[in-house]
């Protein structure tokens, strides 16, 4: 039996919920003690997941060079196979500790491609907006012996696994730094009444210098429908 891998979503915000500027820069919004949390957190997780935005537009590496450890899995969620094969995940052989997680959009001759570099990729079915079905993906990565998921971003992917209920735990850092326009962290979760809102539970603030990380269990209101 396929156990379903725990899901951690993790990322970094401003005081006023933003992600990124309106221009969509992010570096750094946190500070170099909480980025090397962070990595401690990657290191404590099977697999580490961003969305295809997050892979072409800021090109993470998705290591944990800046603590002792091993890397994690690599799992970029791109239903049409939409990221370079110059990006940090697939280049200089990044790409055999690399999973792409495509739907049948993504053209056949770019996931040979990517498998010639010694990715991974797995075609999934995808959902009613015909992005990658989240519930199958977890259990792709759980039938590759996958046990934890840290989910870093971008707040499209974020806001799905909240959608759909399969996040479990939440580590959010808070930067003291405002904003006012900019890419918001969490998105629509169909939410419109308070009662109706995702709680959390055994929650523990921590300084990580001029930052609070917020460590928290998720908990998801009964289905009223």
């Amino acid at each position: 039996m396929i156990v379903r891998p725990t899901v951690t979503v993790s990322y970094a915000q401003t005081l006023d919920g933003r992600l990124a500027a309106a221009n969509g820069s992010s570096r750094w919004i946190s500070s170099p003690d909480s980025l090397r949390f962070a990595h401690q957190l990657r290191a404590e997780h099977d697999a580490v997941a961003v969305g295809a935005g997050t892979a072409c537009n800021d090109d993470p590496r998705l290591t944990v060079r800046l603590v002792p450890g091993n890397d994690p899995l690599r799992v970029v969620v791109d239903s049409t196979l939409r990221t370079p094969l110059s990006a940090a995940v697939l280049a200089n052989g990044a790409a055999e500790g690399t999973v792409l997680a495509v739907t049948d959009r993504a053209p056949d001759e770019r996931c040979e491609e990517a498998e010639s570099l010694g990715a991974t990729v797995l075609r999934l079915p995808a959902d009613a907006a015909g992005r990658v079905d989240l519930g199958t993906l977890l259990s792709g990565l759980g039938s590759l012996g996958v046990r934890s998921v840290m989910v870093e971003g971008g707040a499209a992917l974020i806001t799905s696994f909240l959608c759909e209920r399969l996040v479990d735990r939440l580590v959010v850092c808070i930067a003291p730094k405002i904003l006012g326009r900019g890419i918001e962290a969490v998105g629509d979760l169909g939410i419109y009444d308070l009662t109706d809102s995702l709680t959390l539970a055994d929650t523990s603030v921590t300084p990580y210098g001029v930052d609070l990380v917020l460590d928290s269990c998720v908990g998801y209101p009964e289905d009223r429908r």
